[in-house]
């Protein structure tokens, strides 16, 4: 298949697209940076410089290119912008759909995320309403509803993304947060998946139906169990107990990623941070 990564030099596009190579399908990628065209194709896939939010260009560059798939890994959150991440989830993914139905293009495959789910005890399944307060709901609700517009959309609900190149990693901002005391030890939940298995779900989902699905490991786990495990690996100082805290968030299930055929290779957030040691 010919296969088009929007956001194709991101921490998960990087993954993909030789994953996608090795697979046989033929692949070009986007990124908005001209000095990242090089890295794609030396990777094998052919680089398109666009602006997610240049709808013109974008629509020109679909047109172009006419793949069979588009999957959208766009983000905006290099330097920690939220507001500026939102609005890419928004406005890009829109621009993204309507150059995709310019060209006729029917099959796109997106990054969303797992943690907006409302708040409860038991694991979310995709059928869970979104909780409206949090965050990053508008630029998810948005997200969701443009690519649910598409003749087949898969969304890919991810955890909490670790691993090298992540906030996690150990010169990451979330191991920054944690060296300086700033996270504590609370109930809340995380559903975490390595960014390794997240690129496979996306090569996985080239063949699943139109839909949501999670993209977690098997182990959720509340702060007070994983943060003094991930403290200690990094280096940082045990941290600290926040009293009274209530439970937030919500562990979510990857069943339906199971039941579909994807089985992470890093089963549980622990595998994954002990190699952080290294």
């Amino acid at each position: 298949m010919k296969i088009l990564v929007a956001g194709a030099t991101g921490v998960i596009g990087r993954r993909l697209v030789p994953l996608l190579l090795d697979a046989g399908h033929e692949v070009a990628g986007t990124t908005r940076r001209p000095e990242r065209a090089e890295s794609l194709a030396k990777l094998g896939a052919r680089p398109i410089v666009v602006d997610a939010f240049d709808a013109a260009a974008l629509t020109a560059a679909v047109a172009d290119e006419r793949p069979d798939v588009i999957v959208h890994q766009l983000t905006d959150l290099s330097a920690e912008d939220f507001d500026a991440n939102s609005r890419l989830r928004a406005e890009g993914t829109r621009n993204l759909v309507a150059a995709a139905r310019a060209a006729e293009v029917e099959a796109m495959i997106a990054q969303s995320i797992a943690w907006v789910y409302m708040p409860g005890a038991t694991p979310a399944g995709e059928d869970d309403p979104l909780d409206p307060s949090a965050p990053p709901y508008d630029g998810i609700a948005a997200l969701e509803a443009a690519i649910a517009t598409m003749p087949h959309g898969v969304v890919l609900r991810y955890g909490a993304l670790y691993g090298p190149g992540t906030w996690y990693a150990p010169d990451g901002a979330i191991a920054e947060r944690v060296r300086a005391g700033e996270l504590a030890l609370t109930p809340a939940w995380t559903s975490f998946v390595h960014v390794d298995d997240a690129a496979t779900a996306a090569l996985a989902a080239l063949d699943w139906p139109a839909g949501p699905v999670n993209i977690v490991d098997d182990e959720p786990a509340p702060a007070s169990e994983w943060l003094p495990i991930y403290s200690e690996i990094i280096g940082a100082p045990e941290p600290g107990i926040a009293r009274h805290a209530a439970a937030t968030s919500r562990p979510v299930s990857n069943a339906k990623a199971h039941d579909l055929g994807w089985k992470p290779k890093y089963s549980t957030w622990r595998t994954g941070f002990a190699e952080m040691r290294s």
